[in-house]
């Protein structure tokens, strides 16, 4: 059996400091790289490099408000902390709340579906939509890159040799919008791998003119995609028949044509669709659904 160096650390500073010096993968979750790093049936995965186990750094396992009132969530945090936690974003924790099974999202972290790049993860989606920061700690200090510069595109993130994400900072609170949507497009709602995920969310002035909306969809290409040229089509106007087929039509077109067969493509006109027809209607719940004759009301709460 092949022999493995493994560096457990006892706190984020002593973390850093071995990454500072040997060329280790950082190792919490484990559910993309135990998968990645696999063979065959019956033998052990094989790492290229020393592991570094960082599962249970207690400064990794924190979800709080700062004082600007952003949700930070730690790097370590799974998805099913981040699902039963009411201080994540609503988006946040639908995406949490469907990623694969139970077992899996009590392993899996938010770093890790981060850091695999993957353009069918399940967070980035929303992190996109709200313009979360991942935090990105070195013995040489901290420094903050949105999520969606930081994942560059297929695989490839902007993380130096040195480098922990450390933590993901959401600039949100629940009023930021008046109605909010997000769906899935899978084989089953939960321990499927997502076909498509759109995320919106929009918000109005008194004279119902749009104030804010934004879209971004997973699965769609090399990487997740929102644009903002899109969004500015809307905002400033009132929602009509003609404004929101513009808006399909220029998504449509940043959206990739290799990644997207025609049964994804129309999937998420719809939604666009049923989201914008429905906001305008100024509805009394704030969660638009997927579907007609089905609706959601009150506060928002993660969906079983």
């Amino acid at each position: 059996m092949e022999e493995l160096k493994c560096y457990m650390p006892k706190t984020l500073k002593e973390a850093l400091e071995i990454k500072a010096k040997v060329d280790v993968i950082p190792l919490a979750g484990g559910s993309d790289l135990m998968v990645s790093h696999k063979r065959t049936m019956g033998l052990t995965p094989v790492f290229e490099k020393p592991v570094m186990i960082i599962r249970n750094l207690p400064e990794l396992k924190r979800i709080y408000r700062n004082d600007k009132g952003e949700c930070c969530i730690g790097a370590g945090c799974t998805s099913e902390e981040i699902a039963e936690n009411t201080l994540c974003p609503w988006h946040l924790r639908q995406a949490a709340s469907r990623m694969g099974a139970i077992g899996l999202r009590n392993s899996a972290t938010i770093a890790g579906n981060i850091a695999n790049a993957s353009p069918k993860g399940d967070t980035p989606g929303p992190l996109y939509l709200l313009d979360a920061r991942v935090k990105l700690s070195s013995v040489r200090g901290d420094r903050e890159e949105l999520v969606s510069d930081f994942i560059v595109k297929f695989r490839q993130i902007d993380l130096q040799p040195d480098e922990l994400i450390t933590e993901i900072i959401v600039p949100y609170s629940e009023d930021d919008f008046d109605y909010i949507f997000w769906h899935k497009v899978g084989t089953r709602k939960a321990n499927a791998i997502s076909k498509i995920t759109v995320s919106q969310a929009i918000k109005f002035n008194k004279d119902d003119t749009v104030a804010d909306y934004r879209v971004s969809a997973t699965a769609t290409g090399a990487k997740t995609n929102r644009s903002r040229d899109v969004e500015n089509i809307i905002i400033g106007k009132k929602i009509t028949p003609e404004l929101t087929e513009q808006v399909i039509e220029a998504f449509d077109k940043v959206i990739s044509p290799r990644a997207m067969p025609e049964f994804r493509r129309e999937a998420t006109r719809r939604m666009i669709r049923r989201f914008l027809s429905e906001s305008a209607k100024r509805p009394k719940g704030k969660v638009i659904d997927t579907y007609e004759g089905y609706s959601v009301t009150g506060a928002p709460t993660p969906r079983s």
